[in-house]
């Protein structure tokens, strides 16, 4: 293992720091604060240079410090949906297999593959770090689930939804959870492949033809089912004045959608009011970002684009993806219409949705939900103003859901 300088260590998650203190069969490195555990790092890193002799100590100081790369966490998901994102969070900081035995893996697979223990298929869950878990029965975690380093994740760019299998090693030493060999498919093909598939901007869009099946009594779900019908690969834009219930109308889409069969949803919340995110998180979709209004514009995109980056990878792959974002109404004009370009719906693939509130159109829509605020202030629902209203090619929208 190379020597790690302080300035690397202060950069790292603490996640990784529990890696590196495992590797160095570092006692009772989970008690230790930050601080504490870099120091007690170091300490150890030092007296095993001083032990190797100078000569491989010299070597083992000029070699690079390993750079960690963080990616954002996965989107929204339902409630029940999200796994214990609190606990899988933890399970990772505290049990996960360290990553740099994984990078030492990935260079000799052979000394991974030695201790193969069955092969496992289940569904990727991101964690904040860059690691993720197979979970073998989504949404909920369990005990019986995978564990998958950063390293492998970056590798076959893997996203929250993709369905992954290959061999899994058992836990070493103080690991909890077993590990993933390698990933031999992802989606039902081949990993090789993926990686190699076209990019996402190539391939070919046509206009949504699958409506989605919302089944919900909700009087304004309902108005838009079938009057404004929106499908697989729509960009859509909940449009009206300052409290004419634009978020409330979003929130009621979250619904309908996070309960659907076959479709990964992100939450993105940019620019919104602490008491507005406190209320998301308390009910049924949860946001995968939530960036309030104290941020500046070109944070806010840099969240909406970590969401949407992780739907086209998952689209391009076959899958379908709906984003929705409350709210553009901070973003310059050029980046709303790049966010909401990234939708579309892939000719005989998948499909990334977008729908987000907004003060007015920004362009390219094939839906807009026009809400008027007189009728909110009323109390009268739905309170769609359907004069202003539209979907493009409404037809194609109208019949049996999928």
């Amino acid at each position: 293992m190379s020597i790690i300088d302080r300035d690397s260590l202060e950069r790292s998650p603490l996640a990784d720091l529990h890696a590196i203190a495992s590797e160095l069969s570092i006692d009772g490195y989970r008690r230790l604060r930050k601080e504490e555990l870099i120091e007690a790092i170091l300490r150890r890193q030092g007296g095993e240079a001083e032990g190797a002799g100078e000569e491989s100590g010299a070597a083992a100081s000029e070699e690079p410090a390993p750079t960690r790369r963080r990616r954002s966490r996965r989107g929204g998901r339902t409630k029940s949906g999200s796994g214990g994102r609190g606990d899988a969070d933890t399970e990772a900081r505290g049990e996960g297999p360290d990553e740099i035995e994984a990078e030492l893996e990935r260079a000799d697979p052979s000394g991974a593959e030695g201790d193969e223990d069955g092969t496992v298929e289940g569904v990727v869950e991101l964690l904040p770090g860059g690691a993720a878990f197979v979970r073998l029965n989504p949404p909920e975690p369990s005990d019986e689930d995978v564990y998958i380093s950063a390293a492998q994740v970056r590798r076959c760019e893997l996203v929250s939804g993709d369905r992954v299998a290959g061999p899994r090693r058992p836990p070493r030493r103080s690991e909890r959870f077993a590990s993933l060999v390698r990933v031999d498919t992802i989606n039902g093909r081949p990993a090789d492949e993926v990686a190699d598939s076209t990019r996402f901007e190539d391939l070919p869009a046509a206009f949504p033809s699958q409506p989605f099946g919302f089944d919900s009594e909700d009087p304004t779900i309902k108005l838009i089912a079938e009057r404004l019908p929106l499908g697989r690969g729509s960009r859509v834009v909940i449009v009206g004045e300052r409290q004419s219930g634009k978020t409330e109308t979003l929130r009621r889409l979250a619904i309908a959608l996070a309960g659907q069969e076959g479709i990964e949803v992100w939450l993105v919340l940019a620019g919104a009011r602490p008491e507005e995110i406190t209320e998301w998180r308390a009910g049924p979709v949860e946001p995968a970002v939530a960036i309030s209004l104290a941020a500046s514009p070109e944070a806010q995109v840099q969240a909406v684009e970590g969401a949407i980056e992780q739907a086209r990878r998952l689209a391009a792959r076959g899958s379908h993806a709906v984003v929705l974002i409350d709210t553009l109404a901070w973003f310059p004009p050029a980046a709303a219409r790049r966010v909401l370009a990234a939708a579309r719906n892939i000719a005989d693939g998948g499909s990334l949705t977008l729908i987000a509130t907004g003060p007015a159109a920004v362009g390219g829509e094939t839906s807009v939900i026009a809400l008027d605020g007189t009728l909110t202030q009323a109390g009268k629902f739905p309170a769609v103003d359907l004069e202003a209203s539209w979907t493009m090619r409404a037809e194609q929208l109208q019949g049996e859901a999928g």
